[in-house]
């Protein structure tokens, strides 16, 4: 890959793979094998096209992904965080408050 930015494709089968495993523990290993790449020459391509680095962007996908099913008001936040792949209630907790300024359980009664 000797564009200094992704191809297209490549690019969404990274965001689609992301997407697809939220719940799973991604590895930048992981997401660098899909493109057949070294770790350090696919974080600065994500960079480089996206803007953050690739786990900066997975933690914004979760937190998205939270948020949408923070309005499911019957589920559990528990249930909530595992679901988007953080460890625990307060792993979530904790990531929600560091981009959104407040926590889950505010984002929903808001």
């Amino acid at each position: 890959m000797s564009n200094p930015t992704y191809k297209l494709h490549q690019l969404q089968q990274i965001l689609d793979y992301i997407d697809a495993h939220l719940d799973k523990d991604i590895k930048l290993a992981d997401l660098a094998r899909l493109l057949d790449i070294s770790q350090f020459h696919f974080s600065h391509l994500f960079k480089q096209s996206i803007g953050m680095s690739p786990y900066q962007y997975l933690l914004q996908q979760r937190v998205e992904r939270a948020k949408l099913l923070l309005k499911q008001k019957d589920r559990l936040i528990v249930d909530i965080a595992l679901e988007c792949g953080f460890s625990s209630h307060s792993h979530l907790s904790r990531k929600f408050r560091q981009l959104t300024g407040i926590t889950p359980k505010q984002y929903r009664v808001g």
